[in-house]
């Protein structure tokens, strides 16, 4: 099968992302890198594409979409692995010049921006996916084709959320390159721990239950002092069916690591997924038995289409992401410009951000209820 030319902006030396992108990316054998403008800075730049040994380094994005789109050889995709703030600008010079984009999330810093990128990729009629690793693993795949049978019955309630540690202290002052541009909202956008893994939890829920809340109401904080942007986020939310949902997401919370965990309880039946154990899916009918699922075991398509190894055999958070990869490939090989039925795509990059303006705006009305939809 024809690998995909993919280019990369973003993800050069000390970033921890472009490495898992560039695993991701390689791991199905499906894309040859060959272009980047992994810095900004000229010198880190061309270090940093001789330490990946790549083809053509670029200083400037401006300039690589410009080149690669005029190279008979040039790039049919471009991975963006910058901070928040540059996603826009990046995706919408790669759309112009003719070329697919895989984008990190949060899509953009303002639905006002992610909007005009959904616009201009059906305008182009390019591929354009949002990596949400997460709805990458086989049983949240399984999981969401459940719901999808009916075994679950009518969804009453939601409750998804990601809890983690690591900005349980002010490490953005302390050298930390990782924590500095999250918690600067000149680079993070007016979202901190929302934007960062709040909008992952959201679009988790919202793909294994194929449903959108109409409303919300919200609360951020922060709880660092000096930090300029929130650390924890809650909420509650309604859905059109009338069911009912709450969504949580911490970077201060003392002992975890990354706990995104997902529980989804209809009239037939509950599921209980946890990141950190992403081979297993709980099912419980009610009145009867918890059962546990394991990748390898369950049956259909979906969780099949995203397993690699046979039954017992671990499969992890590299395979997760890889497999967005793999369906974005897919996407661009076929010419699905709009995403298959698996792939995360601008449109779920959309809904986050209007998720994240929603929460902010219920958040400056003390938690005033406000529609989303």
């Amino acid at each position: 099968m024809k690998r995909v030319r993919l280019g990369m902006v973003g993800g050069g030396e000390g970033a921890f992302i472009g490495a898992v992108h560039r695993m991701a990316a390689r791991l199905d054998d499906r894309y040859e890198l060959v272009a980047g403008a992994l810095s900004s800075d000229a010198r880190r730049a061309a270090s940093s594409a001789a330490a990946i040994g790549l083809p053509r380094s670029y200083d400037d994005y401006r300039e690589m979409a410009r080149i690669e789109a005029g190279r008979s050889d040039g790039i049919e995709a471009v991975a963006i692995v910058t901070p928040n703030h540059l996603h826009a600008p990046i995706a919408t010079a790669f759309l112009e010049a003719g070329i697919h984009v895989i984008c990190d999330k949060p899509l953009a810093v303002s639905l006002d921006e992610g909007e005009a990128l959904a616009r201009l990729a059906r305008e182009k009629g390019l591929v354009f996916a949002v990596t949400y690793t997460y709805t990458g693993y086989p049983l949240v795949r399984h999981a969401r084709a459940m719901v999808r049978q009916g075994m679950l019955g009518d969804i009453r309630v939601v409750q998804v959320e990601y809890a983690q540690d690591w900005l349980s202290l002010p490490v953005e002052t302390q050298a930390n390159r990782q924590a500095a541009w999250r918690t600067d909202p000149s680079m993070a956008g007016p979202a901190g721990c929302l934007g960062d893994i709040g909008t992952h939890a959201y679009q988790l829920a919202e793909y294994v239950t194929g449903m959108r809340p109409s409303e919300l109401s919200a609360e951020v904080t922060t709880f660092v002092p000096g930090r300029r942007v929130d650390d924890h986020v809650q909420a509650m939310l309604r859905y059109p069916n009338g069911a009912r949902g709450m969504l949580w997401a911490s970077q201060v919370a003392a002992g975890e690591e990354n706990g995104l965990r997902l529980r989804v309880y209809g009239t037939k039946a509950g599921l209980a997924f946890d990141q950190q154990s992403p081979n297993e899916l709980w099912f419980t009918p009610v009145g009867g038995t918890s059962r546990r699922l394991t990748r390898g075991r369950v049956q259909g398509i979906e969780a099949q289409h995203a397993t690699r190894v046979p039954a017992g055999h671990p499969e992890g958070y590299i395979e997760a992401f890889a497999q967005v990869y793999t369906d974005a490939a897919a996407c661009i090989a076929s010419g699905t410009t709009q995403g298959d039925d698996w792939l995360t795509t601008v449109e779920d990059g959309v809904a986050g951000l209007r998720f994240v303006e929603g929460v902010l705006r219920s958040s400056r009305s003390d938690g005033a209820w406000v529609g989303i939809d």
